[in-house]
């Protein structure tokens, strides 16, 4: 899961995601990890506004740490969901070849097929606009749990 900072919509998509492949009986078959770009809030926790909507939902996200995306990053995972377009402009640069970017996907296009639509970053916003990112994030995730099921 990667969004700019690691700090608000990755966090809480990896807590969501972890959560739904735990209740699928797939927990141990899916890693999730998160990651940003800004080197600011390197080893940070989650937003406290991030920490408090994913608590609100019975997810805790508090023990996360911000990291920074790597090219090994492609090394580790199978899909690297991206937020939005800068998202996956970032993670472009970091690809070494076409194999790391069929890798590449936007979060948003499991619930809406090649869409490529933005999951609004709620930094700058208040509790409403973290709770619209989490329920985006929530049904994307839980729409691709399902995919895998199938």
């Amino acid at each position: 899961m990667i969004c700019l900072g690691n700090i608000c919509r990755s966090p809480i998509a990896e807590g969501v995601l972890r959560e739904f492949a735990k209740r699928a009986g797939l927990g141990h078959e899916i890693e999730v990890d998160s990651a940003g770009f800004v080197r600011a809030h390197l080893g940070q926790a989650p937003d406290s506004r991030a920490i408090a909507v994913a608590k609100r939902h019975g997810i805790d996200i508090s023990s996360l740490r911000q990291r920074l995306f790597t090219p090994t990053d492609f090394d580790a995972f199978d899909i690297i969901f991206v937020m939005d377009d800068g998202n996956y402009r970032s993670v472009q640069s970091y690809a070494r070849n076409n194999q790391d970017m069929r890798k590449v996907k936007y979060l948003s296009n499991e619930l809406y097929p090649n869409e490529n639509r933005t999951i609004p970053d709620p930094y700058y916003g208040d509790k409403d606009d973290f709770e619209y990112a989490y329920c985006f994030i929530e049904e994307a995730c839980a729409a691709f749990i399902n995919n895998l099921k199938k």
